[in-house]
């Protein structure tokens, strides 16, 4: 059925393409002389994937003459076994989307796939158990069922087990801190002792996030779908990512790459969140390597066989102890680390990572007085505001490919970022104190415009840039 140059981009070898044909009731070529090639060009791009068995067997039995079909206007993808069932395939989405874009009007996938493939207007899709209803279907004998539309809806639900803000004791500056994070898109650094609650603060998180809208859910789920990590149950995306690699995780697994190069971590996280626990501990290599999606929101891979640049539009969550043992400063406990290596930890991050975080925040010792005060504020009520916050932002950028204050470039922050003349004197002031970089002077108006949004003000007060002067890092690096 195929040739060996052609056998290379499908899973099928000769062998088992020739015993499928006949499988499935069909003529395999019978003469040596006869052969079959299949071109799948351009050649330059790479083939990957099973997704070509469906559409490579239904072309040989066109070409053949043993069924006659007008195949234009459909989309053909499926996995094909011997017996000539059709499975599963992952990146069905991103497929059907380039499908409808250029015309066609219909798509046949195998039976699994149907949800997420009808996710996309404009295109009926039809789902397949076996090659035998594909050709049945064309045939006009029996006709596969229509799946019906597929709409993402969003989920109260934001993560499995919820850590609402309101049964995490203390910690309010902290607190404040990721909520300025989740209403303006800000990146935010956490620094304090083992247990003084940082991991779960990061993980309550997630509950004060505003919901996804439509285009970024549908954004999001294209990525899970090349990655096959959609659910059968619930073939979309609905809330916002939250990934929480390990620090022993390997630059391909947070960054993306391989031989031929794939989605990491970071790319997973897109239009969610970025958790590093332990931020010190990982790969210098890939701590560094966070600096072009923090700027950019996208990765760039090179390799020798081809160049992806995925999206990674993600807020970055990290949290560290201050020095290796993690008790300096905490007044119940005394550090063991010499004033060098404490030098060398805060080392690990360097001067320009610490730039490119907006917020950086100490989470203290929790005294014995905060674990029995009542209940805090609830996830709900900031939530609330996030959300307010960041209607003010989609109004603000409307027409504009940026939807948060962190997004803003240099052109953004001059046409929406407006000082008043006794404030300019006050940001010039604290330039010359903590001789503050390019990039971090626009992060702090960026930040002071987010404090701003919180209070509904129009304008940046002198509370508001004094605030984002507090979250500036506590010492130069």
């Amino acid at each position: 059925m195929l040739t060996k140059e052609a056998a290379t981009h499908s899973h099928l070898n000769l062998l088992d393409a020739n015993k499928l044909i006949r499988n499935i009731g069909a003529l395999a070529p019978h003469k040596k002389s006869q052969r079959v090639i299949v071109n799948l060009a351009p050649a330059d791009i790479k083939k990957e994937g099973p997704a070509f068995d469906l559409p490579i067997a239904l072309g040989y039995l066109l070409a053949s003459g043993q069924i006659d079909f007008d195949p234009r206007g459909t989309l053909f993808l499926g996995e094909l076994s011997l017996e000539g069932t059709l499975r599963k395939v992952s990146g069905v989405l991103p497929v059907v989307i380039a499908a409808r874009l250029a015309g066609f009007s219909s798509c046949i996938v195998p039976r699994g796939n149907g949800a997420e493939s009808s996710i996309v207007d404009g295109i009926k899709t039809y789902e397949a158990d076996s090659i035998s209803d594909v050709t049945e279907h064309l045939a006009g004998r029996k006709k596969l069922p229509l799946h019906p539309p597929t709409e993402i809806t969003s989920a109260e639900s934001r993560i499995k087990e919820p850590t609402d803000f309101a049964y995490i004791r203390g910690q309010e500056s902290a607190k404040r801190a990721l909520e300025i994070a989740a209403a303006g898109g800000h990146n935010i650094l956490m620094t304090g002792p083992p247990g003084a609650g940082k991991t779960i603060l990061a993980q309550a998180l997630p509950t004060i996030l505003p919901p996804l809208t439509h285009k970024e859910a549908l954004e999001v789920t294209k990525i899970y779908s090349v990655a096959g990590l959609l659910d059968d149950a619930t073939p979309f995306v609905a809330t916002r990512p939250f990934r929480n690699p390990h620090h022993t995780s390997s630059y391909t697994a947070v960054i993306g790459g391989g031989s031929y190069p794939r989605p990491g971590e970071a790319t997973l996280a897109h239009r969610g969140v970025l958790f590093l626990d332990e931020f010190p501990e990982f790969d210098r290599r890939v701590i560094e390597s966070l600096r072009q999606p923090l700027e950019e929101h996208t990765i760039t891979i090179a390799r020798t066989k081809g160049v992806e640049t995925f999206p990674a539009q993600f807020m970055l969550v990290a949290a560290m102890n201050p020095c290796p043992c993690g008790n300096a400063g905490n007044p119940i406990k005394d550090c063991s680390c010499s004033p060098g290596a404490a030098a060398r930890y805060k080392k690990k991050i360097s001067g320009p990572m610490i730039d490119r975080i907006d917020l950086h925040v100490v989470a203290p010792h929790i005294e014995y007085e905060k674990l029995e005060s009542r209940d805090a504020e609830s996830s709900q009520d900031i939530r609330n505001r996030v959300v307010a916050a960041r209607a003010l932002q989609a109004k603000r950028f409307q027409g504009l490919p940026i939807q948060s204050n962190a997004e803003m470039s240099l052109r953004e922050i001059k046409k929406f970022i407006a000082i008043e003349d006794p404030l300019k004197q006050v940001l010039k002031d604290a330039h010359q104190r903590y001789q503050l970089s390019a990039r971090s002077y626009h992060r702090l108006l960026k930040l002071a415009r987010t404090i701003a949004d919180l209070a509904s003000s129009p304008g940046i007060a002198q509370d508001h840039i004094a605030e984002a002067l507090r979250y500036r890092p506590k010492q130069e690096i």
